[in-house]
């Protein structure tokens, strides 16, 4: 049985001002052309189907479209598909009994019975060969919340702890359907404590203290393959080949603009897993930062004006990003920026503005501890901004701005 594995998609989402329905459509265009010419016959989507909990219409139709023609370019096809933290689940989950009819299951939340205990049986999830016998069983277990999982015992790591034990009696209640043959697959959408992420992804909102990030040894080492979602950087975790994250189909920031977009295929067959290919997804619309690294202004403009002249097709411009080394404020800095860039093939997105301070974070620090704030008034803390972004004193006009500002806030507050 072949299998493919996508997560991630994040549909309706904004690339800053810019709407990615075509990027969206031609990567669902590819999906469907690779599912027939592969023979996929399980296809599995591990969470943040939609970018909202609350999707446009134009997001919607595009999903259902292209279920509908997957199914109608490889009529043996199984979709299973899983909510993740982007996805709301009672929406997701609304329209599962008609899609059932098409061998495509969804499952959006943890199902509870009458008696409190968790309902297994609507989270596994049979999976049958072309003539019609079940191959394997898939843990179809959606993005879990506080709640959701079995009571444990309290402790530092009580999410993952919680989910463990999700996980671990998911996988035995599986077994007591197991047969001889069969296999078991398993679905996440968490954050596994060994993900890796680029220095400055901030896509993904990373727990403090790691207090919530799971374990791989969580998948029990029987299952045969444990396809991932929420980390958009495709990878293996723990070092094994057969868990891991698929990753997004798009970049959703600058910050993985190096990331290689994939699906995972592979094969199981007699209840062995083999064949795990990494399928890279074609770039439809490149990401771009002029220059490499900031440099001041003049040169920056000059690199723009020399960018490539504007094509016909503006959907597969570039997204640019700007980056630029300043000495202090600069007003018109958009205007020149847009200027510049006035005919050429590429979208403006972000302009990253560096100053010589000395930092080396996207964002300054402002050296000024929890203590120190108690004993500096207004206008000292808005020196100490001012000079650790723009590495100089504070132009008298604007301390007198600030002043007015101030005095107005203080009359208001009498």
């Amino acid at each position: 049985m072949k299998i493919l594995h996508t997560a991630d998609w994040h549909i309706g989402q904004t690339f800053y001002q810019y709407d990615r329905t075509y990027e969206h459509q031609q990567f669902l265009n590819w999906l469907v052309d690779t599912i027939k010419e592969k023979d996929i016959e399980l296809l599995i989507i591990s969470g943040d189907v939609f970018d909202v909990a609350n999707p446009a219409a134009g997001s919607i139709k595009l999903f259902y479209s292209f279920l509908n023609r997957a199914v109608k370019a490889q009529p043996d096809l199984q979709i299973i598909i899983t909510a993740g933290n982007h996805d709301s689940a009672a929406r997701l989950e609304a329209p599962k009994p008609l899609l059932e009819s098409s061998n495509i299951h969804i499952v959006g939340m943890i199902e509870r019975r009458e008696d409190g205990s968790i309902d297994y049986e609507k989270m596994i999830i049979p999976v049958k060969d072309k003539q019609g016998n079940t191959a394997l069983w898939c843990l179809a277990i959606p993005f879990l919340r506080m709640g959701d999982y079995p009571a444990v015992a309290e402790s530092a790591t009580l999410y993952a702890d919680g989910v463990s034990a999700l996980y671990k009696e998911a996988y035995e209640y599986a077994l007591t359907k197991k047969q001889n043959g069969q296999g078991i697959i398993a679905m996440a959408h968490l954050h596994t404590l060994d993900a890796e992420l680029s220095d400055h992804d901030k896509t993904e909102r990373v727990i403090m203290g790691g207090i919530e990030f799971v374990p791989a040894k969580a998948f029990h080492e029987d299952i045969l393959y444990t396809a991932l979602g929420h980390i958009h950087k495709a990878q293996k975790i723990g070092g094994k080949e057969n868990i891991r994250y698929s990753g997004s189909p798009l970049p959703m920031s600058f910050s993985e603009m190096n990331y290689r977009h994939q699906v995972v295929t592979f094969d199981i067959t007699a209840g062995k897993i083999g064949d795990i290919e990494l399928c890279e997804i074609p770039v439809t619309t490149a990401l771009l930062r002029v220059p490499a690294k900031p440099q001041p202004l003049p040169e920056v403009l000059e690199q723009l004006s020399q960018l490539p002249e504007a094509g016909e097709d503006i959907d597969i411009a570039p997204y640019l990003e700007v980056r630029v080394l300043l000495e202090g404020p600069e007003p018109a800095l958009r205007h020149k920026v847009e200027t510049a860039l006035a005919g050429r093939h590429a979208r403006l997105a972000r302009i990253d503005v560096r100053y010589p301070s000395g930092e080396t974070d996207d964002e300054a620090e402002t050296g000024i501890s929890a203590n120190q704030l108690h004993e500096l008034n207004p206008l000292d803390v808005f020196k100490q901004i001012y000079r650790t972004g723009y590495n100089s004193e504070t132009p008298e006009e604007l301390v007198t701005l600030f002043n007015q500002v101030l005095q107005e806030i203080t009359t208001k507050e009498q």
